[in-house]
Formats: structure tokens, C-alpha cells, sequence
């Protein structure tokens, strides 16, 4: 894992002046030329999509001929936690994404109820990478074929002795995920379907694997968005995850969002979340509020 995190920033790195080279007489590397909302907004572990579900879209707005990017901070408010989530993301030539997030997930008074102690903190590090296989979104509405990537995250939790306790296999893993996107500009509406290889336990932040089931499961995740006016969208997600602990039921997720964008260098998402029970405290219900600054 750790050889490929290494690969991963080495990519990025090595990519950057070649393909910049390559483009930088034929455009401004960062002209902004993507229509408003395009580059949607970013996921919950860094991509850019949905809150929850990454998209096939490429973060930012930056064309073919152009770089785009972001930063963004992400709270979310539970009855028994709160995660917070900043990060940041790089959109190459609307066809690469890099993008790393930084989870921590606070249990607050309930660490004392499951034996970790007050205000015990679980850490995860995101490292993504996304690449358009096909189609336009925006410009193919001619076309039935939707805008198709293949994105992987790397994933590392940093409480390895409580992941295996709980009966957790690792404290990292790789997801991957093949997204679709058809957007209907006519209609101003977004469809979204996205399968994701994955054995993350509760994303990964009660580690990877357990005892119910080791390997790699399916899972779908689902978004709809319609865009009200040119800067306000609403819409809601879904998304399914494996149980693989003993320890503690997981129950898929959903959401229901308001993104309103000032323009396009400044968003914030709001959403009531879903997140059923985790780590045997049902019920987890709250606020998802995600603020973005990017080009």
C-alpha cells in the first residue's frame, strides 16, 4: 500500500509539467471555461461529485485545454459524532483527477460508552485519482452515452490495535469505482450511478474487512440533482455498504442536498444526512454542511 501511495504522488507530480508543457500554447491553464456547477462539489472523501458519491465528472472548471482545482472543508453533525473533512483536488485537462481528503472522526461522549474514552478521534487519510473513459456530460446531449470514469482511493486509518480489537482485517485499503454521469441540460438534470469495489467498514473508518466477511463486495451509490436556477441545485444521494463486522450492523446511507453556487469559485453544500447506526449507536441523523473554494 505503501509503494502505491508513493506511485500516486508520483503520478501527479511527474504528470503535471509534461501534460502542462503540452497545452500551454493552445490555452490559459486556468481559464474557468466549464459551465457553472459542472466540476460539482466535493465528496465526502474527496472526489468530486455528490457529498457522498463521487461522479464521473472532473473536478473544477477547467476545459480540455485547462487546469481546475479546489479546496474545501466538510462537517458533519450526529447525534452521538461529528466527522470533519478538509482536503484538496486537481482537475487536468477535464480528463484527471487527483484529490486527498482528511477524516477525523470524533466520538466525543460516546468514546466513554464504548470503552475508548471521552473524545477519542479516529484519523483517515484519502488519497484519490479519477480518469475519464468516455463521453461528455456537457457536450455530448446528443448522445445516449453518459460521461464515464474509473476512480480508486487509498485509504489509511490511523487506529490499527482498535480496528483489529473490533475484528477488522486492516487499517487500509483501496476502494475502486467505475462512475456514470448523464447530465440533461434541457431538463436541467443530473443523473448519477456509480459501483464501487470496496471493504470498508463504515468508509473505512472502522478499517477494512472483519470477521462476517473478509473480501472485496459491490456496491451501488445513486445521486439525482436538478438545478433550480444557475446557481442553486437540490437533489439526494444514496449509497450501499458492505457489513462485514460482528461488531456493529451497517446500514446503507442517504441524503438530501442543497448546493448553492455564488459562482465559480465558491459553493457550500447543506444536507440532511442519514447515516444509520454506527458502532452499535442507531439512529445517526444530522447536518452535512461543506464549504468549497476552488477555479
Amino acid at each position: 500500500m505503501h509503494k502505491l501511495k508513493r506511485h500516486f504522488l508520483a503520478s501527479l507530480f511527474g504528470l503535471l509539467p509534461v501534460i502542462s508543457s503540452a497545452h500551454a500554447t493552445e490555452a490559459d491553464l486556468f481559464d474557468s471555461g466549464k459551465l457553472l456547477a459542472t466540476g460539482g462539489v466535493s465528496q465526502v472523501e474527496g472526489a468530486g461529485g455528490g457529498g457522498l458519491v463521487p461522479w464521473a465528472l472532473i473536478t473544477g472548471y477547467g476545459t480540455r485545454d485547462a487546469i481546475g482545482g479546489n479546496v474545501h472543508g466538510t462537517y458533519v453533525a450526529l447525534p452521538d459524532f461529528t466527522l470533519r473533512s478538509p482536503g484538496i483536488s486537481l482537475g487536468l485537462f477535464d480528463r484527471f483527477e487527483f484529490s486527498y481528503a482528511r477524516q477525523t472522526f470524533d466520538t466525543g461522549s460516546t468514546g466513554t460508552k464504548l470503552g475508548l474514552g471521552s473524545g477519542y478521534k479516529f484519523h483517515q487519510n484519502i488519497w484519490g485519482v479519477k480518469a475519464r473513459l468516455v463521453g461528455d456530460a456537457v457536450y455530448d446531449q446528443d448522445s445516449w452515452l453518459p460521461q464515464i470514469a474509473i476512480g480508486l482511493q487509498y485509504k489509511k486509518n490511523d487506529r490499527g490495535a482498535v480496528i483489529k480489537a473490533i475484528g477488522g482485517k486492516s487499517d487500509e485499503g483501496v476502494d475502486v469505482y467505475l462512475a456514470a454521469t448523464k447530465l440533461f441540460l434541457a431538463q436541467s438534470l443530473l443523473v448519477n450511478a456509480t459501483l464501487r469495489e470496496t471493504k470498508a467498514n463504515q468508509f473505512g473508518l472502522l478499517g477494512f474487512g472483519g470477521d462476517r466477511k473478509a473480501g472485496y463486495s459491490t456496491q451501488f451509490e445513486g445521486s439525482l440533482a436538478y438545478l433550480v436556477s444557475r446557481n442553486l441545485a437540490l437533489g439526494a444521494e444514496y449509497r450501499t455498504k458492505p457489513d462485514n463486522l460482528s461488531f456493529a450492523k451497517e446500514e446503507d446511507v442517504f441524503d438530501v442536498f442543497a448546493a448553492y453556487f455564488l459562482n465559480k469559485h465558491l459553493s457550500l453544500t447543506a444536507a440532511y444526512t442519514d447515516l444509520g447506526t454506527i458502532a452499535l449507536q442507531d439512529h445517526q441523523r444530522g447536518l452535512y454542511l461543506s464549504l468549497q473554494a476552488g477555479f
